[in-house]
């Protein structure tokens, strides 16, 4: 995506509300809104939203995987698995 196309100010947004949330939401794209020529905020497809914060969950998941393992807080999946089995059948 060219953000250079999909920059845009307020003013625009306020006179073409209804246009920019089509297009936005049928071509899966980001638009960026600016006000005073700096830009202050984003507008996103649902979709792409949810997506990302998918992939952000992930990223957190794996970083906090990356820091357990570097601090040695790990154990087998044999030995995670049956602490999960003896809680489930209390």
């Amino acid at each position: 995506m060219k953000y250079s196309k999909a920059i845009k100010p307020i003013s625009y947004l306020k006179a073409h509300a209804s246009e920019v949330v089509r297009d936005v939401s049928n071509n899966h794209d980001t638009m960026i809104i600016t006000l005073n020529g700096e830009a202050k905020a984003v507008l996103q497809d649902i979709e792409v939203y949810e997506q990302n914060q998918e992939s952000l969950a992930l990223l957190k998941i794996l970083a906090q995987s990356t820091a357990s393992l570097g601090k040695q807080k790990v154990k087998p999946a044999q030995d995670a698995f049956s602490a999960v089995r003896e809680r489930l059948k209390a």
